[in-house]
């Protein structure tokens, strides 16, 4: 039996995070290969984590800067090594090389993260962005990451292009995996026009993109409110702190909702999602949590990058504060504009978000490079490049931790 580590960021809420959905659909698509998968994390528990034994997954705590965990990975000798964004990586990437030098090591980004710090950075500045902002430290540090693995996951075509076109990646290190939406689980038909009412949002609080979309909504929500007095917009997401619950206004239909544990239930009875996202990457849960429940959104050109091409988008993308209220207005008040959108939803979903086709390719590309992997890694003078000693600070950086903790333990 093939044996798999996912090393974690945090633990999966699948609840509360497009990541962790994600996360969720690559572990349980691990697990239809009856493949053993453990996956370990320095993160502490968290309030909405899922529980991984459900799902027949093991789990375990794991240190940063400390030797056991070469202990831990020596014992458990996984054939498959994931990486959940590149800070894991960097972490306990050299001491995976160290203890399995044979083991496939897969990165999943969840989204390019130097791409989201970059245009933050120009939005703060109100400017576009440039290559300047893009080559910044954190770009050399995920890009290295990505370098010094043998496939990494790339959820958005747009991040594809970006990485070969413009970073000069081998495309053979790269993997476009986009959400995997079981098809057959999704409803045939949701709740009708006249049964739904009001707008929404979604998205964890502690997402920067997330926490500027509310803030934004707090200048285009009145200009919608105006033409529409009887509409609200609800507004849900994990962890929502004090400066978000204090924008909670039901006098002017400006709902905190907070978290929720069944996004797709409260999507369902909205009739539009609203997300004027002004910075990010990787591609939105909360767009394609709007298309398997047949709700159309609203979203800006960043909102939609890399999650359709030549297919109609199930709604109506705009940067233009004027249009982006005028759609919202109208689609909000016309059932057949509405109903047209809807179906732009079902069959974007069937063109690009199959797990059935995305499941498989996926599976195929980690057999054909396991059984290429010596040329597969000589091809990659980069990477190898990137893994030796004189490269490798992170590495020298945590034994240097790990000695100083050891010394303060025996001289308490």
């Amino acid at each position: 039996m093939k044996k798999v580590l996912v090393i974690g960021y945090v633990w999966p809420e699948p609840n509360s995070s497009a990541a962790g959905s994600h996360m969720m659909s690559i572990l349980r698509l691990y697990k239809k290969q009856n493949w053993q998968v453990e996956f370990a994390t320095p993160s502490q528990p968290t309030e909405h984590m899922i529980e991984l034994a459900d799902e027949g997954i093991s789990s375990q705590s794991i240190t940063l800067n400390c030797d056991s965990f070469d202990t831990y990975i020596t014992q458990y000798q996984p054939d498959i090594v994931m990486f959940d964004r590149f800070m894991m990586e960097e972490q306990f990437g050299w001491r995976v090389e160290k203890n399995c030098p044979h083991a496939l090591k897969i990165l999943d980004t969840e989204d390019l993260q130097c791409l989201r710090q970059a245009r933050h950075h120009a939005l703060k500045s109100e400017r576009e962005l440039t290559k300047e902002d893009l080559f910044s430290d954190l770009a050399k540090r995920e890009i290295a990451a990505i370098l010094r693995c043998d496939i990494s996951l790339i959820i958005s075509s747009y991040e594809m292009q970006l990485l070969v076109d413009t970073f000069k990646i081998d495309a053979s290190l790269l993997h476009h995996l986009p959400f995997m939406v079981e098809l057959e689980k999704c409803p045939v038909k949701t709740a009708s026009f006249s049964d739904r009412k009001h707008f929404m949002t979604i998205g964890n609080f502690r997402h920067a993109p997330n926490w500027d979309v509310v803030l934004y909504l707090q200048k285009i929500w009145p200009l919608i409110r105006k033409q529409i007095p009887e509409a609200q917009l609800h507004i849900y997401g994990s962890y929502p702190p004090p400066k978000a619950t204090a924008l909670h206004n039901p006098k002017t239909g400006f709902i905190i909702k907070g978290w929720t544990e069944d996004a797709l239930s409260v999507m369902e009875k909205s009739r539009i999602c609203l997300a004027p996202i002004r910075f990010g990457a990787g591609i939105k849960g909360k767009l394609l949590d709007a298309m398997i429940m047949q709700t159309p959104s609203i979203t800006t050109y960043l909102g939609s990058e890399g999650m359709h091409q030549e297919e109609p988008w199930p709604g109506v993308i705009t940067d233009d504060i004027t249009k982006f209220v005028e759609a919202a207005v109208h689609l909000y008040n016309d059932e057949e504009a509405w109903l047209e959108a809807q179906q732009n939803a079902v069959s974007l979903l069937k063109a690009r978000y199959d797990s059935k086709s995305l499941g498989p390719q996926f599976i195929k590309k980690i057999t054909e490079t396991e059984d290429n992997i010596v040329q597969h890694r000589l091809n990659n003078f980069t990477g190898a490049m990137l893994k030796h000693h004189s490269m490798m600070s992170t590495k020298y950086m945590s034994q240097w931790i790990a000695a100083k903790n050891a010394h303060k333990r025996d001289e308490s």
